[in-house]
This record gives C-alpha cells, structure tokens and sequence, in this order.
C-alpha cells in the first residue's frame, strides 16, 4: 500500500539566511511523495531566486500579504496531499527519514493528526527542549502548548474541517488551531525528535516574547470558557512563566 503524500508548505518573506537548510532537508526525504508548496510575503532577498533554482518540481506563491496565518492558509489551499506540514524558512528536519517515519505512522495507527519533538538549533548547535512534554491530554493543552509546529502533521481533511489558521493571531495562531483539533480528533503522539526549531534573534516568537506570550493566554482563556477557577489558574501561570522567561532569555514562550 502506497504512503500519503505530504505536503511540505514553507512560508517565506526575505528568509535568504536560512532556508537553503530548510529546503536541503526536505529534498533528502526519502521514500515518499512530496509536494512542496512555498508561499512568499513579498521577499526582496534572494529567497525567490533561491526557491527558483530548484530542480524539483514545486509551486511557489508569491505577494501573500495578512501575516503568517495567512500565509499558511494559502498553503493549505493549494495543498493537494493527504498529509498537511508546515515547515518554516528558518526549520529543518533532523534526518532524511522524517516523513518516512510521519507516513508509516498515519497509515499504522490511522490518525488524523500526530507530533513529533524538536531540538533548538542555537548558533548552530542542536540542543534539546528544555521541557518534557506531558503525556497528551486537553487538560494537559490547555495548561500550555507543548506541541511543536514544525513537528506537527495533519490530514488535509481534518484541517480544512478545524477551519485552519485564525488570520486574526500572530503568535499563537498554532495553539489555538492544536485546541481546535484537539475537540475533533485525538493525536498520536511520537517521542522521538523529528525537527529542529531554529532560535535567532529575528524569530518572531524570539524577537517578540512578551507579545507571544500575552496572545497564548489570550488564547487558553478563550478555549477554557467561564470557569472562574481555571480562569484564575491560567493567569497565575501566565504571570510565573512570565517572570521565569525575564531570567531565562532562550526559553521558547510557549513551552
């Protein structure tokens, strides 16, 4: 039986420093089909000649405006795999058999959606997560979002049901999308690490912390509902993982 085909969506906007890594690591992907969808906001680097020089086939979307989620929505539109994964400009998969090991699990466990773990690449140095995830539950999400974007895949059909990414959020447009999932189908969760997160200082959730982590809590509250006492809760740890990440600068916001 053939493996689902996986949609590769990478969004870009002047990503010239980085994504001839990202892109490497997706033309060594082995035994499987993909179909690699980059979506552009306008980039005045050498990004678009760098995704043109490509000797594969692949469809380049260019003049996206409307932030992030937007982008991403586009990608989703123009996917034609059974299998959704959005790999940013800056990201990479750790080795050539990520989407293998993706592939053989939906079709081994039928899932809907399903996430692996991440390293950080910082400076050029993979280090792992500073956290361990938590066995998943919706309490468990909800408590904060311990789901790694680049690591996350998803079936087509189940995404365009979720309504995709909510243009509407900046930072934490995929937690609010995991929440949402979460209701509709439960995910199958891998412990190995199948992506590399990159931390620069001109990563959103790097450059723009404080922010980032307002929006997740704006985020958690809208999905817990009037529940005064896990209202309470969640702005309690809001304000100590808000204080942990003024003395821990490399923290990712959302871990």
């Amino acid at each position: 039986m053939p493996y689902p085909t996986v949609s590769v969506i990478t969004c870009t906007r002047n990503s010239e420093p980085w994504v001839a890594e990202s892109i490497a690591s997706v033309l060594k992907q082995r035994s499987v089909c993909v179909e690699y969808i980059f979506v552009d906001g306008g980039s005045s680097d050498g990004t678009l000649q760098r995704i043109r020089d490509l000797q594969r086939p692949y469809t380049l979307i260019e003049n996206i405006r409307g932030g992030i989620s937007e982008a991403m929505n586009v990608g989703i539109e123009a996917a034609r795999g059974e299998i959704i994964a959005h790999l940013h400009s800056d990201d990479f998969y750790l080795h050539e058999d990520v989407l293998l090991t993706v592939a053989k699990a939906f079709q081994q466990y039928h899932c809907r959606w399903l996430y692996g773990r991440t390293l950080s690449c910082i400076g050029g140095r993979l280090c792992p997560e500073g956290f361990i995830a938590p066995a998943f539950s919706q309490a468990a999400l909800l408590r904060g979002n311990f789901i790694p974007h680049p690591a996350t895949f998803v079936t087509r059909e189940l995404i365009w049901r979720a309504g995709g990414f909510d243009p509407r959020l900046r930072y934490a447009m995929d937690y609010d999308l995991w929440l949402r999932l979460s209701r509709m189908a439960l995910p199958l969760a891998l412990p190995q690490a199948l992506t590399a997160f990159r931390e620069h200082a001109g990563s959103v959730s790097t450059r723009e912390r404080a922010q980032a982590m307002r929006e997740d809590l704006k985020v958690r509250l809208a999905h817990t509902g009037i529940d005064p006492v896990a209202r309470a809760m969640h702005l309690l740890r809001y304000a100590v993982r808000r204080q942990r990440a003024r003395s821990t600068p490399t923290e990712v916001a959302h871990a």
